[in-house]
């Protein structure tokens, strides 16, 4: 078996090919192929073939008529045990389906799971909206995401720098911030604001609102997210700039008091910042 020596050490080349391999199929729902996977990842048919067996053997891959692959029993399992650990309470799905009924647009819930910002749970509106590789687990592009920023926004500003240090922030869509400084200015300006937006930064096409809520000590437990397509979004901004804050006003009464309740005003501003961030306009 193949080792590679990369900055993180020595690796295993087949299992990495392998776990991408797996990944691939799961993206696919099904409907793709060895010579697909093959194109796709790069990879000989010959070895894309040998990893489709290996994978297929153990349980995480099945093969259908026609010759596509999906995800097997073995890799379900692994999914029910991520979303069973790393999921949210289930004080908190209820706040998010509260707030799916009531924007009817795909809502998700953001929150930490060791140490990492991921994707906690998320529920599809009426009309299907596909945002590409975002799924439960995800915790990429942090620089892009409006779940992210609206946490971000309330951490320590040395805390934010380190997490960028040495981090390209890569161009997602034409309109993704890149510049460091820029970040920096816009997460000053949710601090102030309360919400952050993505404004196809993440999507073309798609635009977002996401507002944090908060644990009994003031620090920033996660974010609920509404995301809908740009020309819907920008109809319906101020309603569901609304609905988002109140789920997150919800929540945050919820870790402080243990109780569920509705806010009775959720236009007042977010807890105040515990921390040095300089003083600047966004």
């Amino acid at each position: 078996m193949t080792e590679t020596t990369t900055g993180r050490g020595t690796t295993l080349l087949t299992l990495e090919r392998g776990l991408d391999l797996l990944e691939a199929v799961a993206a696919a729902d099904g409907n793709t192929t060895a010579k697909m996977l093959s194109r796709s990842l790069g990879l000989k048919i010959g070895t894309c073939y040998h990893l489709l067996r290996t994978l297929v053997g153990s349980g995480h891959l099945v093969r259908m008529p026609g010759g596509r692959y999906d995800i097997g029993p073995r890799s379900a399992s692994l999914s029910r045990h991520l979303q069973r650990r790393s999921g949210p309470s289930p004080e908190l799905a209820v706040i998010l389906t509260r707030l799916h009924n009531k924007t009817q647009e795909t809502a998700y819930l953001a929150g930490w799971h060791h140490g990492a910002l991921v994707l906690q749970h998320y529920l599809t509106g009426r009309q299907a909206l596909r945002v590409a590789n975002l799924d439960v687990g995800y915790a990429s592009h942090m620089h892009a995401r409006a779940s992210c920023k609206a946490v971000l926004a309330f951490l320590p500003h040395e805390q934010v720098s380190a997490l960028f240090n040495g981090v390209e922030l890569a161009a997602i869509t034409a309109k993704t911030v890149t510049d460091l400084d820029e970040l920096f200015a816009e997460l000053a300006a949710v601090r102030r604001q309360g919400h952050a937006i993505d404004d196809e930064e993440f999507e073309e096409g798609i635009s977002c609102v996401a507002a944090p809520f908060f644990t009994v000590g003031g620090d920033p437990a996660g974010a609920f997210t509404v995301a809908a397509p740009t020309t819907r979004f920008v109809r319906r901004k101020t309603h569901l700039i609304t609905e988002v804050r109140e789920a997150a006003a919800m929540a945050t009464g919820l870790l402080r008091t243990g109780r569920l309740s509705v806010p009775s005003c959720v236009a007042t501003p977010a807890p105040p910042v515990r921390s040095g961030w300089p003083a600047r306009s966004g």
